[in-house]
């Protein structure tokens, strides 16, 4: 895994709460991967220029636990466009309030396919 969060900004960031945990008392793999395909939908809105959807998930990798109080940066990549699809990588990084130092949690490809004002696939534009 890498030593440092990719380049650039990231697409999304928040605070992991206490009201997102799991039995465990960790923070739920559920709400981290529904932020994870919030990000991938921000790319995905983007390069169709419109609706998209998410079709596949791949590749869910969880590396470590997010802890309640977490500052987690989501940073989504555009690796493919088809004539309709996209499939966007996806990386979860945590970094504790009290710290500089994020290491990366969670990974994953998210497909998602553009669609028209009837729900329909159409060709991604942009």
């Amino acid at each position: 895994m890498p030593d440092s969060t990719p380049p650039g900004d990231p697409t999304i960031r928040t605070i992991a709460m206490p009201a997102d945990t799991n039995p465990a008392g960790d923070i739920f793999g559920g709400w981290l991967m529904s932020q994870m395909d919030l990000a991938a939908g921000t790319v995905a809105a983007l390069t169709a220029r419109g609706r998209a959807s998410t079709v596949a998930v791949e590749g869910m990798k969880f590396h470590r636990p997010v802890k309640v109080g977490d500052e987690v940066s989501l940073y989504a990549d555009l690796s493919h466009v088809g004539r309709s699809s996209m499939r966007i990588h996806v990386e979860a990084w945590r970094r504790p309030r009290d710290s500089d130092v994020s290491m990366q949690v969670t990974e994953a490809t998210f497909t998602f396919v553009a669609l028209d004002e009837n729900g329909a696939a159409r060709p991604v534009r942009g």
